[in-house]
């Protein structure tokens, strides 16, 4: 399975709006959100794109006065997952933070999730309580590397 990993832009909202509610049902973002990661300052922003469609995505979000950056979102297509997608989003979005810390949240139930993270060298510093609207908890992970750069 070939794809690539684009930059997206607001010109990806209806892609992401779609991607969003297949990938986060109950949980998807709303339209203001999604245009707000689209248009952020700052954010960066990643597509995975195979066949003209994009089948994943993922917003890094450097907060470099608190010293981490936050990955905001990430998602594959239920039927792209498995294939690499969402690691290789992970990695080209981490390559383009350069903050020396690098959190997320994931919901607790998601264990094909948290093992991807963990193998990328994440580990889980708090647990959010009741975080979802059906009231699940959110696992937080932190990954922390050299800092780069001068």
């Amino acid at each position: 399975m070939s794809y690539e990993i684009l930059p997206a832009s607001i010109r990806d909202l209806n892609a992401l709006y779609k991607l969003e509610h297949a990938c986060f049902d109950k949980d998807a973002w709303s339209l203001f959100d999604l245009v707000a990661v689209l248009t952020f300052p700052d954010v960066v922003r990643l597509k995975a794109v195979r066949d003209g469609r994009m089948v994943g995505f993922i917003a890094g979000d450097p907060r470099r006065s608190q010293g981490f950056s936050w990955i905001a979102t990430v998602g594959v297509l239920p039927e792209c997952r498995r294939l690499g997608i969402g690691r290789t989003l992970l990695t080209t979005c981490e390559s383009q933070l350069t903050t020396p810390r690098i959190r997320l949240s994931v919901r607790a139930s998601n264990k094909a999730a948290i093992h991807l993270y963990r193998q990328e060298g994440y580990h889980t510093i708090d647990i959010w309580r009741r975080y979802y609207q059906d009231g699940e908890d959110a696992v937080v992970m932190e990954k922390r590397r050299e800092p780069s750069g001068p």
